[in-house]
């Protein structure tokens, strides 16, 4: 074992990647990062959200040098009608405290600071080329992985290439994901002042908000719109499943979609005199726990989006916590394989262990059945929107008539959609989350 290039081989350098490189050449492994991009963090889409409690675990002091955007301390989630919004806006202390914070990244710079510190820590990386495929030995062991013309070899391999799988379905027998269980996401950033950005939200100097948008944002289809404030940016996009996506009887794209979404008069104000700065697109697991493929193989483990570890809730959207956990993860159960000299399937088994021990696994178990739940309730994206808008007018339209009670003017409102309709898919969504 002791001949090989590397003790490990690390494919990707996202969050999980770049972590499970720091954490193992921390522990004084010889670790090589081989990245795709010609930088890390070259193919990420610029902007997102990640939440502290799994950075702190690596990088404990990691506020006072990480290049974090904004504290998010302000929520939003609002129903979407064609020209109406219904908007729950929230701000806590909570939302602030030490260990539940969370913060605006631009992932660029966020995972290039990542990829520092991991070779600060020792790892070597090489960038711009692809691993195209993993090297086995006569008993079907991961062995290596072969880039261009080069075989490079390891003890072990930690696969964490992305949300595109190419290497996990084609060379470790992993299935592709269901095109229900994959997003294509596009995100354009705007460049804003930041007093600008504060004053929009609400928001105290240097801090900021997320939001999350059902509804007409995607014309009535699953799928969501979602925003978030840098320093002087705002990161702004929309997600629909692949399946929705390739619908021929959906006569809206993705990229028509987010114009539309632009343009509404929920957002329009939001970036009113700002300037495109960016525009990208990329793919997102959104399958919950019934994608998670097998993670543990002979050689090799698998982390981050490659092993589909992603949640949309509709309310909350986590993916990076899950990555930075999951590489830490996977990083001290090769370091153990490594050590007791036994990376073998056997050998590497207690990264599931730590992964079903812990948060990952368990908030995807717990919340399994959300993801078939949101796909099958279309009134969710297509009539909710409606409902709350008339629900919101009877409430404060006030045209000189005389007023009925207000549970009068609510219940027609109600009655519309079916009072028995309504209560079983607000159960169903109950026992779902």
């Amino acid at each position: 074992m002791s001949d090989t290039d590397f003790d490990a081989i690390v494919v990707g350098s996202g969050c999980a990647g770049a972590v499970a490189a720091y954490v193992l050449a921390r522990a004084g492994k010889s670790v090589l990062v081989v990245e795709r991009g010609n930088f890390a963090g070259a193919k990420n889409m610029t902007g997102g959200r990640i939440y502290s409690h799994a950075l702190k675990e690596v990088f404990p002091d990691f506020e006072r040098e990480a290049p974090l955007e904004r504290k998010i301390t302000r929520e939003r989630m609002v129903l979407m009608d064609a020209r109406a919004a219904t908007t729950i806006d929230f701000t806590s202390d909570e939302l602030a405290a030490e260990g539940r914070d969370s913060y605006s990244v631009l992932r660029a710079p966020f995972d290039q600071w990542l990829a520092s510190k991991a070779e600060e820590a020792g790892a070597e990386y090489i960038c711009g080329i692809a691993v195209e495929e993993l090297i086995k030995d006569g008993s079907g062991k991961v062995v290596g992985v072969r880039a261009g013309e080069d075989e490079i070899t390891a003890q072990a391999v930690v696969l964490a290439e992305g949300a595109n799988p190419l290497l996990a379905e084609k060379c470790l027998g992993n299935p592709r994901p269901k095109p229900s269980q994959m997003a294509v996401g596009v995100k354009q950033v705007f460049k804003l002042p930041a007093s600008q950005i504060e004053d929009r939200f609400l928001c105290p100097e240097g801090e900021g908000a997320a939001a999350l948008f059902v509804g007409d944002c995607t014309h009535g289809n699953v799928g969501g719109g979602f925003l978030y404030t840098n320093r002087d940016s705002i990161s702004l996009g929309l997600v629909a499943t692949i399946e929705t996506a390739a619908r021929s009887s959906n006569p809206y794209s993705i990229c028509r979609m987010l114009e539309d979404f632009k343009r509404h008069p929920a957002v329009a104000p939001i970036i009113r005199g700002a300037k495109l700065a960016e525009h990208s697109g990329h793919m997102v697991p959104e399958g919950g726990f019934d994608m998670v493929p097998e993670y543990v193989f002979d050689g090799c483990v698998i982390a981050g989006e490659t092993a589909g570890l992603c949640m949309n809730m509709g309310y909350q959207v986590r993916g990076m916590d899950f990555a930075v956990a999951s590489g830490r993860m996977a990083a001290e159960a090769v370091i153990e394989a490594i050590d007791r000299g036994d990376t073998g399937k056997e050998g590497l088994a207690s990264y599931r262990t730590r992964m079903e021990g812990s948060f990952v696994i368990g908030d995807l178990k717990t919340f399994q059945r959300w993801p078939r739940t949101m796909e099958g309730w279309d009134s969710l994206f297509k009539d909710y929107p409606s409902m709350a808008k008339e629900l919101m007018n009877e409430l404060f339209v006030v045209n000189g008539a005389p007023q009925a009670p207000l549970m009068k003017r609510m219940m027609p409102v109600l009655r519309k959609r079916g009072l028995i309709k309504l209560a079983l898919e607000m159960r169903g969504a109950c026992k779902a989350l």
